[in-house]
């Protein structure tokens, strides 16, 4: 098991978002987190990656009390977070947002292999190598940020909405890219409204409804679940 959540309620101020949530990640696992907008999705991965607190309960990474790291040392454990809206630097060119990836020190001696490899999956960066970030597409700026995330070689890749915003054939073609990089041993936790993609590419689902998790089952299941299908998917 590489990350557990036992028992987590969190919130902002008075208002808790999160629970009593308690879910897993297995090494080399795809997991899908859906539920509709509000539902508390993006604070859990905020809490992952260090960026809010919990009220109570437990999260262990590699068997380490995940909440006593600092935010900026989760990278260096290996946890990569690509947020809403994909979080790219756009006044800078796409080569620096890969290097600026790579500032874990573990890491610094692979940058320019990273580089290469990004390049290699994404050919389309590497004729935009020296281009404003800013200036890309929706779905070029999203192969960004999945590449500047496999630049910290991370053990878990959280990726939040990664469909947001995207054409319906850029979509299809993002979840494949995530398939690839899920068949190269890295552990992927997504979540995502559009409950069919995340979960035709995931091993195990959980679904989540006003900050509680309602449902987890193998994701192949919940795809075929009537009550599913209703709520999520007009069937």
């Amino acid at each position: 098991m590489l990350l557990e959540i036992k028992d987590v309620c969190a919130g902002y101020g008075d208002l808790q978002v999160l629970f009593n949530i308690s879910m897993h990640v297995n090494e080399g696992e795809v997991v899908s987190l859906v539920g509709s907008n509000g539902a508390g999705k993006t604070t859990l991965l905020r809490i992952l990656s260090g960026l809010e607190p919990i009220k109570s309960g437990i999260i262990t990474f590699c068997g380490k009390d995940l909440m006593a790291m600092k935010s900026y040392e989760r990278a260096d454990y290996g946890i990569a977070h690509i947020p809403q809206g994909r979080g790219i630097l756009g006044s800078l060119t796409v080569k620096e947002n890969l290097v600026m990836g790579a500032y874990p020190k573990a890491v610094r001696a692979n940058m320019e292999k990273n580089i290469a490899k990004a390049y290699e999956m994404f050919p389309i960066l590497n004729e935009r190598k020296n281009q404003l970030a800013g200036s890309l597409s929706g779905g070029e700026q999203q192969m960004l940020a999945i590449s500047r995330a496999l630049m910290i070689e991370p053990k878990l890749l959280m990726l939040d909405e990664p469909s947001l915003g995207l054409a319906p054939i850029v979509v299809k073609e993002m979840f494949n890219i995530i398939s690839e990089v899920a068949k190269n041993g890295v552990s992927i936790l997504i979540v995502e409204q559009n409950l069919k993609q995340a979960l035709s590419v995931a091993d195990r689902g959980y679904v989540i409804e006003t900050g509680s998790l309602v449902m987890e089952d193998k994701a192949s299941d919940l795809l075929n679940n009537k009550a599913i299908q209703a709520a999520y998917l007009g069937i």
